[in-house]
This record gives structure tokens, C-alpha cells and sequence, in this order.
């Protein structure tokens, strides 16, 4: 079980990884859905102003795009398992944090705790790379989609957990974040099973690649970028502010909480066929098609706020999210060697985050603070996602009309 084993001829190891990871994805994973089910409630009733209600959101984004570049180097060092059982910690701090914010109706507290949580979330992310690790050729894309499926699992636990604790005492919401400690402490013993060896360290004389200015500036990989910034950011811009608008229209909390089980099932069930689709029919019309499937949510969303239109918008909001998303690392995968990989996709990761801790915090001040009822915010919220759809169909259009020889 060292992490500095030689590699099995069979995938023997990788199967037991990939074992691991699955739970860790359903078990862990389902606090991710249940915070972004209640933060920007919870958030509600501390802020003072509530054009801040889903600041909690914000933090963890946030928190999330600065760890990641730490998580990684730690992960380099250190092992997969080291860097997991400190997002793990990190997602057990932002727990008992936000517990202690809600407990005194702290606002301020309640943040820092989002931001610890956004640890935890940036070590997720890290699963399905890990999958790959000591998997074949043959079984990674196998791997990689096993371990996506345990986010279905995860979408189904989360909102469920929801239901059952945050009334569960006299503070709202405070058992649901005493849930996500639990969650972290038991969740973390799943990485004392996973046998994945260290990265080798480069030799000094080992190729190094393009510099992140030339990276960012090749045609294929600023788009795939552009895309990917706008795919997550408008997801998370609308998902956001969903369980305002969903009780904030005059629904009860759990139908949010059923809103969001529905969404987050969208994101992750056509992960199975998506990269079969871009085999077929090339990443460029996936991605084109998932920016069309976005646009598609808001009009749903803007026809009416009775309840099947919030679940079709979300649901076409999630699919939209993983056609964009995939489609779009799918783009940047091809787009630069592995000699480049840790510089590029650190990178990717800043910007996308950045994108998203910027839509997060717009969402709260669009739901609650352009209009004068929950309608008019909801409207603001989806209207708010035109400019950077055009953005995004605008690049990949650009990108398509370029001659094959300077689209590298």
C-alpha cells in the first residue's frame, strides 16, 4: 500500500483506486450539494444586507481557485492521499466553522468557514485525475467515468441530507454543517486504502514547454479557456441563486432541495456518453452544443417561475454545464503536451475559478438586490447570462473560421 510502489502490469490497483474514489465521490462528495443547497439561505439570514446571501458560495469558490495550486504541489510532493485527507480537513474546518458562525449569527465567521470549505472542493476535483493515475490506456476513460458517477450518487445524498438535518435544531441550518464535519471525519479513512505512487520528479534537463504567456495565447486554448470560464461561471451564476428563487416564488425548502437533485443529476449522468459523442461528431459541435443548451435554460427560466420551469431550466442547465465543461477540457487536453500540463492547467483553473467566484457573488445581487420580489431577480439572474454566451459562441466561431494550421 506505499504510494511509492512500482506499477502493476494489470489494473488490479486501479480498479481498487478507482473503488475507493467512487465512495469517496458519493460519500464525500454529497456535502458540496448540500452546502450550495443552503448557503445562499443560510447566507440570507446573517447578512445584513441581502445582496450578500450568497457571499457563502462565493467564499467557497473562491477558496477552492486559491488551493488548488497548493493542493497539487502537495499532491506532487507528497501523494494523492496526503493531499485529500488535507482537503478533507479543510472541509471538516469549514464545517465546524460555519457551525459556529450560525450558532452566534456571525456572518463574518460564517465566510471564513465557507472559505476552509472551498479546500475540500478544490481536493474534489482532483478525484477523477487520480483515477487515471495507475489506471491502463484501456481503462482510464473507464475509471475517469466511474468516478464521475459517484457525483450521481453524491446528488442524490446531499439534497437528501438537507431535508433531514438543517431543522433537525433550535439554529437553522446548524445540523446540516455538524453533518458536513461528520461527513469529512468518517469520509477521510477512505484514503487509507488508496495505493497510488508518487509522480516521478523531472530530470534538469527535461523538456519544459511554452511559457503560460504563449499558452494562453494559442488560439485552441484561449477558447477552450473562454468556454470553460463561461460553461462554469453561468452554471454556477443560476444554480446560485436557484433555492432563492425557488423559495423565494413560494415553494417549500425541500422542493429546492428536489430542484437541485434534479440539476446536479444533469450535470453528471451524460458524463457516460459525452466523450463518446465527441469522438463522434468532434469537440468543437459538443461544445457548440452545450453553449446552445445553456442558452436554452434561461429561456425556460424566463417563461415562468411555476415549479416544472425551475426543474427543466436547471436540468437544462446541468446538461449544458457538461457538454460546455467536458467539451471544453476536452479542447484544452489536446491543445498542450505533458510537459505543459501542471503549468496550463493551474492556469485554467485560476481563470475558470475566477470566472466563477465573480458569477457567485453576482448572483446574490442580482436575485435579491435588482428588483423589488423574487420574479424580477430570477428574471435579472438569466437575463444576465446573453453577454457571455456571445462571448463564448463568438470564440468557438472565430475559432472554427481559422485556417486547421493556426488553430494549435
Amino acid at each position: 500500500m506505499t504510494e511509492t510502489a512500482t506499477l502493476p502490469a494489470d489494473d488490479s490497483r486501479a480498479k481498487r483506486n478507482v473503488l475507493i474514489l467512487v465512495m469517496a465521490q458519493a460519500f464525500l462528495g454529497s456535502q458540496m450539494p448540500l452546502i450550495f443547497t443552503i448557503g445562499g439561505l443560510a447566507g440570507q439570514s446573517l447578512a445584513s444586507n441581502v445582496c450578500f446571501a450568497t457571499l457563502p458560495i462565493s467564499l467557497i469558490v473562491l477558496g477552492s481557485m486559491l488551493s488548488a495550486t497548493p493542493l497539487s504541489a502537495i499532491m506532487q510532493k507528497y501523494g494523492r492521499r496526503t493531499g485529500f485527507v488535507v482537503g478533507t480537513v479543510g472541509g471538516a474546518l469549514g464545517g465546524a466553522v460555519g457551525a459556529y458562525g450560525l450558532y452566534l449569527s456571525s456572518f463574518p465567521i460564517f465566510l471564513f468557514g465557507s472559505l476552509l470549505t472551498g479546500v475540500y472542493m478544490s481536493a474534489q476535483g482532483f478525484f477523477r485525475f487520480a483515477a487515471a493515475d495507475t489506471a491502463s490506456e484501456a481503462f482510464r476513460p473507464k475509471a475517469i467515468s466511474y468516478v464521475m458517477a459517484g457525483g450521481l450518487l453524491s446528488a442524490i445524498i446531499g439534497p437528501q441530507l438537507v431535508k433531514v438535518t438543517s431543522d433537525s435544531m433550535v439554529v437553522p441550518f446548524l445540523g446540516a454543517y455538524i453533518a458536513v464535519i461528520a461527513i469529512n471525519v468518517i469520509g477521510s479513512l477512505l484514503f487509507l486504502f488508496i495505493d497510488i505512487p508518487k509522480p516521478p520528479v523531472p530530470s534538469a534537463d527535461a523538456p519544459k514547454g511554452r511559457t503560460r504567456w504563449e499558452l494562453i495565447t494559442s488560439p485552441r486554448i484561449a477558447v477552450s479557456v473562454i468556454c470553460a470560464m463561461v460553461a462554469y461561471a453561468l452554471m454556477n451564476l443560476v444554480m446560485t441563486s436557484t433555492p432563492l428563487a425557488v423559495v423565494g416564488c413560494g415553494f417549500e425548502q425541500n422542493d429546492a432541495a428536489d430542484v437541485v437533485t434534479a440539476h446536479v443529476l444533469a450535470m453528471f449522468v451524460p458524463s457516460f456518453f459525452t466523450g463518446h459523442l465527441i469522438a463522434k461528431f468532434g469537440v468543437e459541435k459538443i461544445l457548440a452544443t452545450g453553449i446552445l443548451i445553456l442558452g436554452l435554460a434561461g429561456a425556460v427560466a424566463l417563461q415562468g417561475v411555476e415549479l416544472e420551469n425551475f426543474f427543466i431550466a436547471l436540468i437544462l442547465l446541468g446538461l449544458g454545464w457538461n457538454f460546455g465543461f467536458i467539451g471544453a477540457t476536452t479542447m484544452l487536453a489536446g491543445a498542450h503536451t505533458v510537459e505543459e500540463r501542471g503549468r496550463m492547467q493551474g492556469m485554467n483553473d485560476v481563470i475558470v475559478f475566477g470566472g466563477v467566484t465573480v458569477a457567485s457573488l453576482a448572483s446574490g445581487g442580482l436575485m435579491n438586490c435588482s428588483g423589488g420580489d423574487a420574479v424580477t431577480g430570477w428574471t435579472s439572474v438569466n437575463l444576465a447570462m446573453a453577454p457571455f454566451l456571445m462571448l463564448a459562441g463568438g470564440a468557438l466561431i472565430w475559432l472554427m473560421f481559422r485556417p486547421k494550421e493556426e488553430m494549435a
